[in-house]
């Protein structure tokens, strides 16, 4: 946008569309079956992208309904860990659609065992899901957007776990991953800035999702979260949705390496 020159550079009108509209974009949501990716889904498509959904189990046509709408949008069956799979199901899309401009790196695992007790096996499995996956994922849509020489946005799911040491409960294994992935947002950013491709992450506080449903069932547990968050409340999936949005369009021509919190006041304290 910043290089066609902006309307209001021009003194133009200024629509919300020259900042979230994504019109005739390409977006590809990992763990979009529910959740963050979900309401990320929905949020791409009302903006204006053809939405794919990439997800470990398949995705219901209800769900595919609630991201549709007027647009087009399609699940696939994809393991985030699994390289080859990886590859043919990004080249599946820049088949099927002619390119890929956005990636919403949202596949996650949480092993919530004390580091003391957590086995090889558990530290693996969440290592090869929230940092490999992530790194697979980015990886394999970069070259298409590369290829393709239209530049492009990825944007990862980090956590307030990447940017705190602290926590009510032992999660060591997803905290060192999360905030493994906050720098490999900041050097992606860096590398890939000469073909325009943008690589931002979200790091959000507690959302109702079925994520976090064994904590959900623990209300004192949840009453002490609540209590350590200045607004006093977990989010919901919609209010983590519009800084996705935000990242992934126009108006954030001009970010890229940043992590941007959406927690309720949680770090600032």
């Amino acid at each position: 946008m910043g290089e066609q020159g902006h309307p209001a550079e021009q003194g133009g009108a200024v629509s919300l569309t020259d900042f979230y509209g994504l019109e005739g974009k390409v977006a590809a949501v990992t763990g979009g079956g529910s959740g963050i990716g979900l309401a990320a889904a929905q949020a791409l498509a009302a903006a204006g992208a053809e939405v794919v959904i990439l997800d470990r189990a398949p995705v219901g046509e209800d769900v595919l309904a609630s991201v549709r709408g007027a647009r087009r949008a399609e699940a696939l069956v994809m393991d985030v860990t699994d390289e080859a799979e990886v590859t043919a199901r990004f080249t599946e899309i820049a088949a099927r659609h002619g390119h890929i401009d956005i990636l919403v790196n949202n596949a996650g695992l949480a092993i919530r065992d004390a580091a003391v007790d957590l086995s090889l096996e558990a530290w693996d499995k969440v290592v090869a899901v929230n940092m490999t996956g992530v790194f697979l994922c980015a990886r394999t849509a970069a070259r298409h957007m590369i290829a393709a020489g239209q530049g492009g946005a990825i944007i990862n799911t980090a956590s307030i776990m990447a940017l705190s040491g602290g926590g009510v409960y032992p999660n060591i294994s997803y905290q060192t991953t999360k905030g493994a992935i906050v720098n490999l947002t900041r050097a992606l950013a860096v590398e890939w800035a000469p073909h325009r491709i943008r690589v931002n992450a979200v790091a959000p506080t507690y959302v109702r999702t079925p994520f976090i449903a064994p904590l959900l069932a623990q209300p004192e547990l949840m009453q002490r979260i609540e209590a350590m968050t200045p607004l006093r409340r977990i989010a919901e999936p919609h209010e983590v949705s519009p800084a996705i949005l935000f990242l992934a369009g126009p108006g954030a021509a001009m970010v890229t390496g940043h992590t941007l919190p959406v927690d309720g006041g949680y770090l600032a304290q």
